[in-house]
């Protein structure tokens, strides 16, 4: 079977599978093809998408999985089509909270809310609710507390491959430096989430 026949197969599977995407295993698996092979498919389809202006349609590589994504220079047309006026933003704790869960997870509720000096229900629950969260165990000792971490929806919202394309955290700084820092943080991180919603 030639190679254009390789990509109209790959293009199904990747809108079949649709947000959940398909790893480069299982690409291989399906298509009974090895690890090579199944890359050059997956770049050659991926550079037909970039090479041609009329396509909306290009191949992202998030949280390890391959998936169809919308080209990023039609997001003003996606924007206006999903835009609707009761669109909630994420509050500054439910920010302060999510920032905590995805530079220091596995952690729980108890441990966030020693980092943040208040209580943190409300913001899990409106970040669970939004999937940006999940509960990934329980802690070791008496009354085993959840575990929270980032989803795989996460990675998808913020565009990140994996937890590890996080900025670093600095070292050492001052009380107000970090303060300036963090305010900046949020204020990029709000910024983000308006636009992308």
């Amino acid at each position: 079977m030639g190679i254009v026949k390789w990509k109209g197969i790959l293009e199904s599977l990747l809108f079949a599978a649709g947000d959940e995407g398909l790893s480069l295993k299982q690409i291989t698996a399906v298509l009974e093809v090895d690890e090579i092979q199944a890359n050059e498919i997956v770049t050659e389809l991926q550079q037909d998408y970039e090479r041609d202006e009329n396509r909306g349609i290009t191949i992202v590589q998030l949280a390890g999985v391959y998936q169809l994504a919308t080209k990023k220079e039609h997001a003003d047309y996606l924007k206006k089509l999903v835009e609707s006026p009761g669109t909630a933003h994420l509050s500054q704790a439910a920010l302060e909270t999510l920032a905590i869960v995805a530079y220091k997870q596995p952690i729980t509720r108890a441990e966030i809310e020693e980092i943040r000096g208040v209580k943190t229900e409300r913001p899990l629950h409106t970040l669970s609710s939004r999937a940006l969260i999940k509960e990934v165990g329980r802690a070791e000792g008496t009354g085993r507390a959840i575990l929270y971490g980032t989803t795989k929806e996460f990675l998808d919202y913020f565009g990140l491959k994996n937890i590890g394309e996080l900025p670093p955290l600095p070292d050492h700084v001052e009380d107000e430096e970090l303060q300036d820092d963090a305010d900046l943080f949020f204020e990029k991180f709000q910024e983000t989430m308006e636009t992308d919603q």
